[in-house]
This record gives structure tokens, C-alpha cells and sequence, in this order.
């Protein structure tokens, strides 16, 4: 894994989303606790670990559980603990990074905590990043299988210097996410530099 830039100690950071991968490689670079969608808590073995792990579980159908699982945020931020979110609400196949929708962006705003922006991306020896890449109508149980039998598969992960702290949230959304697509560019390019 290629890591660059300061990884946050606490606060809100969010990222594009590629694929499940994404979940343990961002664990394994920094201690934070997930946002997701509910139907992860039901995974063969990621549930498990999402369960394990404390992730959040939202039902993007339930404005009930939007306002939950804020409130859930809130508490994890105020004890110091950073909550990683991927406000573009779904995983892409890494050609665009699409829309952060800006709802859960309000309790970092309201608390006053930072909102780290981060990007994360594949390096795939011999193919192409969209193949880690879990999305649309993908089989997971094929696609998994296709990832264990590769070789050299790498993550790269980039973390903002700046942070947001003071803006609306629509207006954070549309900053964070031009900040993540830089950082994107960055990465598809093969530049190393932040």
C-alpha cells in the first residue's frame, strides 16, 4: 500500500469508493470507524468484520435512519474518533468520482471537526484499476474470487492537507469532492507528488 500524506487522528474524512477493498485497505491505514450501507452488516465475512469493527449501517432508503445514524456520528466524533464516510453513496468503476451527497457532512459541520477528504485507488499488475473495482450489477461472489486469484493487486491511498471546517454542508460537498477528484487525477496520472 502507498499512503501519502497526513493520516487524520480524528474528524470526518471522506473518500470516492471503488469497491469493498476499499473498507479493510483505508482500516489498515488509519483507525476509524465506517459509515455503510445496511446491506454490508448481511456480507459472508465482511459483515462480520463490519459488525466487529463498529461501522455505522445506513438505510439509504429511510430518512429515519439518515437522522440515526448522524446522530451515531456525533458520538463517535465527540469522542475523538475519526468516522470515514463515502459520500458518493455507491463504488464506481474509478472514471469519475460522482456527486458527495452533503446530509451526513452536517455533523462534523455542527461539531466543528475537521472534513479530511481522502482518495483511494488500485494498481492492478497486467490489467486495469477498474478491475478491483466492485460496481453496478457486478456478481460479488465472482468478483471476489476473480480478485483473491490476482497477482499484484496494490492500493494507493492520499489524504488531503487541507480540511474543511467552517462551510455549509452543499457547499463542503461540492469542495471535498473537487479536492478528491484532484487527488484522483493525481493518481491516475502516476504522479506521487500531493
Amino acid at each position: 500500500m502507498q499512503l501519502r500524506g497526513c493520516k487524520p487522528a480524528d474528524g470526518l474524512i471522506v473518500s470516492n469508493h471503488l469497491s469493498y477493498l476499499d473498507i479493510p485497505v483505508l482500516a489498515a491505514a488509519t483507525p476509524c470507524v465506517f459509515v455503510a450501507k445496511r446491506e454490508v452488516c448481511n456480507w459472508p465475512v465482511f459483515g462480520f468484520f463490519a459488525r466487529s469493527g463498529g461501522t455505522i449501517f445506513i438505510d439509504r432508503q429511510s430518512r429515519a435512519s439518515t437522522d440515526a445514524v448522524a446522530e451515531q456520528m456525533v458520538k463517535a466524533l465527540r469522542r475523538g474518533v475519526a468516522v470515514l464516510l463515502f459520500p458518493e453513496g455507491t463504488s464506481t468503476d474509478g472514471s469519475t468520482v460522482l456527486r458527495f451527497h452533503p446530509s451526513l457532512l452536517e455533523p462534523a459541520i455542527t461539531l466543528g471537526k475537521p472534513i479530511v477528504p481522502a482518495a483511494i485507488g488500485y494498481r492492478v499488475d497486467g490489467g486495469e484499476e477498474r478491475d478491483a473495482c466492485y460496481y453496478g450489477d457486478i456478481h460479488f461472489g465472482r468478483h471476489l474470487l476473480r480478485v483473491l486469484g490476482r497477482k499484484g493487486i496494490s492500493a494507493e491511498i492520499e489524504f488531503d492537507s487541507g480540511a474543511e471546517t467552517d462551510s455549509g454542508r452543499k457547499a463542503a460537498a461540492q469542495s471535498l469532492r473537487e479536492k478528491v477528484m484532484a487527488m484522483r487525477r493525481r493518481m491516475r496520472r502516476g504522479d506521487g507528488a500531493a
